[in-house]
């Protein structure tokens, strides 16, 4: 008995380290250069919530996990949709937020509507239109029976523990703690002690980036850039994809074959996008209308599609969009969103500006497999 004993042992020690060799390997070195330090994480913990982020077995029917919306190769987010894919195929309302750096969001989801990662951790999994389970409960019986999520529980929280939904939110959360991925071009050269890390264009965006009032909203400090003020503004978003929903679509139904839809001929083809209010929903309040929070442009080159509804393709199309002033027939724009002319250069400047923010840990977590 002992002998069973002891290879029962040595082989949760095996399949721990495993786990933890994973972990580690979320976690390079240099990542959080020019983001404010996060409280240490306990990598067991971390192995958890990694292990469960990747199982498709905690949704209601096994088809959905929390990386099928949150995809590590794609920014930990999608990319080839505007709008998340939920159960049984149901689009959702809004663009999956990456999660790399949301260690520094204060108030998770695009509405802000979890005061806490741990708490925005819990909620999709019964939510009916994301993973669909009747209750937390069914969840926290998946997973206690399933026994590596089990040996896993108990190397984190101590021999004989069963997993609790604080746990299992407190798993998940430090978890994507763990996504740290800054250390970029644009902060080696401002705060990592390297003139030559920034090109004279990247340098010359990024002087525009401040003249243009950008920082207003995505912050630089002196010792750290969070790239976000964790705000909730109004950019006119909803009332410019109204507008355009509107208006006929040429597209390309089979290669060689275009075709003009007008609105309601789109409708028999796909579902329109549902309302959305964003922080007015959390709030009531009218000033909170259509208001999201202010997105990180950290890694943002990796994080395409771009706005709360995925309607801009492009970091082109962000520029051109704050160029036209946003959308003015919204009368609850943010004020300081104001038309302008791009100088000779300034455009392709503000890009390359944009593409210094890339951090190599991003790729290195992209690269990661489940």
């Amino acid at each position: 008995m002992r002998w069973v004993g002891l290879r029962a042992a040595v082989w949760l020690g095996l399949c721990v380290g495993l786990v933890l060799s994973a972990v580690a390997a979320t976690l390079p070195t240099g990542a959080g250069l020019g983001l404010p330090t996060l409280p240490a994480l306990d990598e067991r913990r971390v192995a958890l919530g990694r292990a469960l982020f990747f199982d498709r077995s905690l949704s209601v029917n096994g088809t959905l996990s929390c990386a099928m919306c949150h995809v590590p190769a794609q920014g930990f987010t999608v990319n080839e949709i505007r709008t998340s894919v939920g159960m049984e195929g149901a689009s959702l309302r809004r663009n999956a937020p990456s999660l790399l750096n949301v260690g520094h969001v204060r108030t998770p989801f695009l509405d802000g509507r979890a005061d806490s990662l741990e708490e925005q951790a819990l909620q999709p999994f019964t939510n009916p239109h994301e993973m669909a389970n009747p209750s937390i409960g069914s969840v926290l019986r998946r997973i206690d029976a399933t026994p590596s999520h089990r040996r896993l529980v108990e190397h984190a929280w101590g021999r004989g523990q069963r997993i609790t939904a604080a746990r299992l939110g407190q798993a998940l959360a430090d978890y994507q703690r763990s996504l740290v991925a800054a250390g970029s071009p644009f902060d080696r050269w401002r705060y990592g002690d390297e003139p030559g890390a920034l090109s004279a264009v990247e340098q010359r965006g990024f002087a525009a980036f401040v003249a243009r009032g950008c920082t207003g909203c995505h912050l630089v400090g002196q010792r750290d850039a969070l790239f976000s003020d964790g705000a909730f503004h109004n950019i006119g978003i909803a009332t410019a994809t109204r507008a355009r929903a509107a208006q006929p679509v040429t597209a390309e139904l089979v290669p060689g074959l275009a075709a003009t839809l007008t609105p309601a001929e789109l409708l028999r083809i796909g579902a329109p996008d549902a309302p959305d209010e964003g922080r007015f929903e959390v709030t009531g309040h009218e000033a909170d209308r259509r208001a999201f929070r202010t997105p990180t442009l950290r890694n943002a080159e990796l994080t395409a599609p771009y706005m709360h509804n995925g309607s801009l393709a492009t970091l082109e199309q962000v520029l051109d969009y704050y160029a036209r002033g946003g959308s003015p027939q919204d009368r609850l724009q943010d004020g300081r969103i104001r038309a302008f002319a791009f100088e000779a250069g300034e455009r392709a400047a503000l890009l390359a500006f944009l593409r210094s923010l890339t951090s190599p840990a991003a790729r290195q977590l992209a690269d990661t497999p489940p």
